[in-house]
């Protein structure tokens, strides 16, 4: 997970310390609701760049750009008051997310619907979404490929 969050910090240029934070949550809170804690990751990537304190034209907040007034009830089962704060904005937006994914049959429809864009016949969040995990995850590979060299003894490419 650090090495997730070293690559993020970087791309994103944000502080590491923050988001190694981040990476904790996504990964805690995809495990608590059984989603993928890469696409959590990069929702907050497309939607804030990691933000935590973005805010849209329409009233989205935080991370994963959360509409408060819409989702009151979620965030009270939670017992969350401010969506400013990370973890409570990566747990109400991943459980968002997870029903989006669940009413859509799947995770581009699933994408499409959290971002109010079920009609978009390209699904253009959907690609932009996949297309950030697809990063991270060859950004992991690479990072696993770089460790196993240098246990058996490779010299680091620089």
């Amino acid at each position: 997970m650090r090495q997730v969050a070293d690559y993020l910090a970087r791309r994103y240029r944000v502080a590491s310390d923050v988001l190694d934070g981040l990476v904790d949550a996504a990964y805690l809170t995809g495990h608590q609701l059984g989603l993928d804690p890469l696409l959590i990751l990069s929702v907050i990537a497309v939607e804030s760049r990691f933000n935590s304190i973005a805010q849209s034209e329409y009233g989205a907040k935080g991370l994963m750009q959360v509409i408060p007034e819409q989702h009151q009830a979620r965030m009270k089962s939670f017992g969350i008051v401010s969506v400013l704060e990370p973890g409570s904005n990566i747990l109400v937006g991943s459980s968002i997310l997870r029903d989006c994914i669940r009413r859509a049959g799947g995770v581009r429809g699933g994408l499409q619907l959290y971002a109010g864009a079920y009609g978009d016949p390209d699904a253009s969040y959907a690609q932009k979404v996949m297309a950030e995990r697809a990063r991270i995850e060859n950004a992991m590979r690479q990072i696993r490929q770089q460790a196993a060299a240098l246990a058996r003894g490779a010299t680091p490419a620089i």
